[in-house]
């Protein structure tokens, strides 16, 4: 190359950014999770009977106990393959018959818990879960059998190949995968941990429920492999009174903490899967329905439902018969192991950057009333290389607009104002991973 070629390149190049040696195995943690791995554990699952919460616990081979200890089996395998990576256990709540019109018997729900303790932030922790639990027509009825190969055989399968990849891998923050039990009695699995993490101090950057994640082939005859569902609560359920009347003035009314995880997602498989379609479903769960997520959104953590976008109601909550002509019931031949990859690659890349991140920015306050610039001020992040500003239309469903500031505390836009967009923060790690976007929760006058 001739010298004046690279002097007037060098400006270029000085601005390039490679991608970092994080974001380059992001394509190779999509490359390992396996199909025919999802597909056999589907299979061993929905081989069990049923796994309703009430059904047999002393069984080796029928019911939730059998379900739940080969859970466990699982996880331990993959601990032992990592050199005692992931911390296993169980944690339980007894439910009785006075807590709910879905529970037939007084009974212990037991979840299945595996931790992979991120090296350098602990007590920050990052989770995917899936229901060990399935359903016949009656939710009361715990002796017929209910494969739940797709609900949710699907998302506990793939939550146990997520921690297959992952767990080759070293992360900063930690990494939870979980089984979940009595998610069709009232999701008091969720209920449970969602308390045990706040009982214990837990720092949850975010709750991934997977629940239905094997169909591709909906009631309405739709059929489609690439588009999925996330779903997110706008706002906070636990904020005040005051920090609600706030949003009429300095607006907010779909950027809770759950919607910008959601956010998070929709960017990260746009970025690393542009083959998939994901779809942000801007309510808590689906019409009047809900999902382990809920828990933990109750609580005030940020927490999204991750769900196929074509359901067959034909093969959900019902025993297996055939109607005229229609052949109801969740069985493994409905389920599209193809598919389910997908949808668990789009859990273990978010599930590896969050880990690999710095925590959200927090304190973020926003100034610039009535002034031709927007400034925003947060507190500094440990760990934290730098920060990015975003913003967007007031009308956009996601962050467009955004700029590296640098290792700084507070930056003002320039010719950017305050009344035509929406504004956040994210921390950026030295490998260029980011943080979730943090809405401003303030105001500087």
């Amino acid at each position: 190359m001739r010298p004046y070629l690279l002097f007037l390149l060098l400006p270029l190049l000085s601005f390039s950014q490679l991608p970092s040696d994080h974001q380059m195995d992001l394509y190779n943690i999509i490359d390992e999770v396996s199909a025919d791995r999802i597909e056999k554990d589907v299979r061993k699952l929905a081989g069990f009977g049923t796994r309703n919460t009430f059904s047999d616990t002393v069984s080796d081979t029928r019911g939730i106990g059998a379900a739940r200890r080969w859970i466990k089996a699982e996880f331990d395998k993959i601990s032992a393959d990592c050199g005692g990576c992931l911390e296993v256990f169980y944690q339980k709540d007894f439910v009785t018959t006075d807590m709910g019109s879905r529970i037939p018997k007084d009974a212990y729900v037991v979840n299945v818990i595996a931790i992979q303790r991120g090296t350098t932030n602990p007590n920050d922790f990052v989770m995917m879960s899936g229901d060990i639990d399935s359903r016949a027509s009656d939710t009361m009825d715990f002796t017929t059998d209910a494969p739940g190969a797709n609900d949710n055989a699907s998302g506990m399968a793939g939550t146990i190949e997520a921690a297959r990849v992952l767990s080759k891998r070293t992360f900063k923050n930690s990494i939870v995968y979980v089984g979940l039990s009595g998610e069709e009695q009232g999701l008091f699995g969720g209920k449970g941990l969602a308390n045990y993490a706040e009982k214990n101090n837990w720092n949850v950057i975010g709750f991934l429920n997977n629940d239905m994640i094997g169909n591709i082939q909906g009631v309405d005859g739709v059929i489609d492999n690439r588009e999925f569902r996330i779903f997110s609560e706008p706002t906070d359920p636990t904020e005040t009174d005051r920090q609600r009347g706030a949003r009429r003035f300095y607006g907010g009314e779909v950027d809770g903490i759950s919607r910008q995880l959601a956010r998070y997602l929709h960017n990260s498989v746009q970025t690393y899967m542009p083959e998939m379609r994901p779809m942000m479903v801007y309510r808590l769960d689906r019409f009047g329905r809900g999902g382990h997520h809920r828990p933990f959104n109750d609580l005030g953590f940020a927490g999204i439902r991750i769900m196929e976008a074509h359901e067959n109601y034909t093969q959900q909550h019902q025993d297996i018969r055939t109607e005229n002509g229609i052949a109801y019931g969740d069985v493994v031949e409905h389920v599209n192991f193809p598919y389910a990859r997908k949808l668990t690659a789009v859990n273990a890349i978010n599930l590896a950057q969050l880990a690999w991140a710095p925590t959200r920015p927090q304190n973020v306050k926003i100034g610039g009333i009535v002034e031709a610039n927007a400034k925003l001020k947060w507190d500094a992040v440990k760990g934290a290389a730098g920060y990015k500003v975003y913003w967007r239309d007031t009308t956009s469903p996601t962050w467009d607009h955004s700029r590296y500031v640098g290792n700084v505390t507070e930056f003002e836009l320039e010719g950017i104002v305050i009344d035509n967009f929406f504004f956040g923060v994210a921390a950026v790690g030295a490998d260029g991973v980011e943080s979730i976007v943090s809405f401003p929760s303030g105001i500087m006058r």
